[in-house]
């Protein structure tokens, strides 16, 4: 069985001391002369519950199953298969409650809360890759949609059969990112394309990525380091889509990188979401830049969300969806296409916790 980190107890503890400091300056009356501090007080203490809570959960399951254990060993046959008839399902809340302390414990991301740009690129396989990525596309709408999640179209590029180029969206809601930041990769499909006439299984790969949405604050962009150039939009096979240059195409001169909106009949609406998705990409680069200079192994290790990882295998023939960084398997792919992702995110998140608590354990026996 799983264990959380064996200095969990003390950690609780001390978030005990913490949330007694922070109900004391809750009841202080000059805190509620502020608002900007009784908001941020407010903020920490309901972050800090949910792990006074799950320990306290903990500690009294624990003391269930010693309680039944020593019933068990009671001279009362019926007493005694009772107790021992109660102990699965005690060690099982037990094991989930070791889950829940070890999510709690890992430091949060500040970015998990944010909303998010997910970019979709059909990648090898020609016109199969396109329609896959159109499929991923609704995936994750269906998804969004389950999740009471705003998607709002920012620039895509179609294909004459229905499929994307590219398609990116930006996504709002409760913790998007912290939800779909796992998704960046290369997907991959293995399925018979509808134009395959001999039935010959096909493999093409579809790249993701999942941008937490910048604020004004995390990037300043000056104007003198933006190109801005306007064309005529265009639809599939290069028909016109309006007569005027309203399209809008933006370079980030220092950094080389393009972002092109075209959805919009506004010139002005397509450079407002231009802007937007550069100034996302920005801040992606700016914090792979930092997690580089903190410890560029240690983030190998746990995988660096690079576009050229191959994350994940959706095979049609099979029905089956495959996760290779977690050693998902499951045979339910019609599910997971129709938006039934979350087992996939569990797991995938599970593993990452995992994974990132051997990186904070190795950095404290470091220290």
């Amino acid at each position: 069985m799983a264990q959380p980190r064996t200095d969990w107890p003390q950690r609780i503890r001390e978030i005990e001391a913490r949330v007694t400091a922070l109900e004391q300056r809750l009841a202080d009356p000059a805190t509620a002369q502020k608002p900007g501090e009784l908001a941020k007080v407010g903020k920490e203490l309901s972050e800090l519950r949910p792990v006074l809570d799950a320990g306290d959960a903990y500690r009294q399951v624990l003391k269930a199953i010693s309680d039944n254990q020593e019933m068990a060993r009671d001279a009362d046959p019926e007493l005694s298969a009772l107790a021992l008839a109660e102990l699965p399902e005690l060690e099982a809340k037990r094991d989930q409650l070791v889950e829940d302390i070890r999510r709690l414990l890992i430091p949060k991301d500040p970015t998990d809360e944010r909303d998010a740009i997910l970019e979709i690129r059909a990648g090898t396989g020609g016109e199969e890759a396109a329609l896959f990525a159109a499929d991923l596309f609704r995936m994750y709408s269906r998804y969004a949609e389950a999740k009471r999640w705003k998607i709002e179209p920012l620039s895509m590029s179609e294909t004459g059969s229905g499929g994307f180029k590219e398609i990116i969206v930006g996504i709002s809601g409760k913790e998007v990112f912290g939800r779909l930041k796992h998704e960046r990769g290369v997907h991959r499909v293995q399925r018979v394309p509808a134009t395959e006439s001999a039935g010959r299984i096909h493999t093409s790969t579809v790249t993701v990525a999942i941008l937490p949405e910048a604020e004004e604050v995390d990037i300043t962009i000056n104007p003198a380091d933006l190109r801005i150039d306007v064309f005529r939009a265009g639809g599939p096979g290069g028909q016109s889509v309006n007569t005027t240059d309203s399209a809008v195409r933006v370079t980030h001169i220092p950094s080389g990188v393009v972002v092109s909106c075209q959805d919009e009949k506004s010139q002005h609406k397509n450079k407002a979401k231009a802007l937007k998705v550069l100034r996302s990409r920005l801040l992606e680069a700016e914090l792979e830049r930092q997690a580089n200079e903190r410890a560029s192994d240690r983030r190998a290790q746990v995988g660096t969300g690079d576009r050229s990882e191959k994350i994940r295998t959706y095979n049609y023939p099979q029905n089956r969806v495959t996760d290779h960084r977690a050693g998902i398997t499951l045979h339910q792919l019609d599910r997971v296409m129709e938006g039934g992702v979350d087992e996939l995110l569990d797991g995938v998140a599970s593993f990452m916790i995992g994974e990132r608590e051997k990186l904070l354990a190795g950095e404290g026996s470091a220290a």
